[in-house]
């Protein structure tokens, strides 16, 4: 069915669509087409549903490529007149990855809305029905128009939550109720097929177009831990490898090991952009006043990585 209120459903695979195990363990992801997915599930009033498969993965395994596939995908569904909204099904573990990196590129104006399950659906006790019933009624809601339309398209649906993409975490390996957005919390809660907001929603409307994406390959930006007994040669051995950025997440408040220092200054000096942020799970860099650091970022490490990654395929 497809009319004037169509909500575009996009797969890629996950444990969502994963079967093989009764639990939630021991099964293999990405082997249910997102158009079974949809077996029993009520579309909201109003609206239709019409299905496409861009990829069938494992999101641990998730490469540029399925990436680029995905963006050009919800863009052209978004370029779509009858399409009022996307749901994208994905694997929980880069989920918020795929969120940020869907938020920077995307522009503003309809919801796209990201779920997932943390067992798959051959479990007895499966999450992802549920899930993607919420998440439809999500893509479906004012609410979520009005977010779209302030700057904010994608969200994140899962547990009868609603999470934003730059907050989103997954914080727990098992649990259903596995992502967070600490320390603010959920932007809404999905009770009954309704969505109660969390705050007043926005109003005003912000013209964000969407990112042009290079050709693959992208620029190869890795993520480097600080800790205790770190060594100089990572950061020597991926500027020689070739490396063109760097996310340096550093102890506390972006501090890094004395090893790296001489090396970061090395990578630097041979061109290599560099990010900072924090390991913790809360909290950013905070600098002293009059002491800004133009390498400090406020985005989580992995977040941090595809910001970066763009700016350089920007460069």
């Amino acid at each position: 069915m497809q009319n004037a209120n169509t909500i575009a459903l996009l797969g890629m695979g996950g444990t969502i669509a994963g079967t093989g195990s009764l639990g939630g363990v021991g099964y293999q992801a990405g082997q249910i087409g997102v158009q079974e997915l949809m077996g029993g599930i009520p579309v909201p009033p109003g609206f239709g549903v019409k299905v496409q498969q861009v990829r069938q993965v494992d999101s641990k395994d998730i490469a540029d490529g399925d990436w680029q596939a995905l963006a050009q995908a919800c863009l052209a569904q978004l370029a779509d007149a009858q399409v009022a909204a996307v749901v994208i099904t994905h694997g929980t573990d880069t989920l918020e990855e795929t969120a940020w990196f869907l938020q920077c590129v995307l522009p503003a104006g309809k919801p796209v809305v990201l779920t997932c399950a943390m067992r798959p659906a051959s479990a007895l006790s499966a999450d992802g029905p549920a899930n993607l019933r919420d998440a439809l009624a999500c893509a479906a809601d004012a609410g979520a128009a009005a977010q779209a339309s302030a700057g904010q398209p994608v969200l994140v649906v899962a547990a009868g939550e609603v999470h934003g993409a730059l907050a989103v975490r997954k914080a727990h390996a098992y649990r259903v109720n596995a992502f967070t957005s600490a320390p603010a919390g959920p932007l809404a809660w999905v009770e009954e097929g309704r969505l109660r907001w969390a705050q007043a929603l926005p109003v005003a409307r912000v013209e964000k177009p969407a990112v042009a994406l290079a050709a693959l390959p992208w620029p190869w930006v890795e993520v480097v831990t600080s800790h205790a007994g770190a060594r100089a040669q990572v950061i020597d051995g991926l500027v020689a490898a070739g490396v063109q950025g760097l996310v340096v997440a550093g102890t506390g408040n972006g501090t890094v090991h004395a090893a790296w220092l001489p090396a970061l200054a090395r990578a630097g000096a041979a061109g290599v952009q560099i990010l900072r942020c924090t390991r913790c799970v809360e909290g950013q860099v905070v600098s002293a006043a009059g002491q800004d650091d133009a390498q400090a970022t406020a985005l989580p490490p992995l977040k941090a990585r595809i910001s970066l990654m763009l700016a350089c395929m920007q460069a």
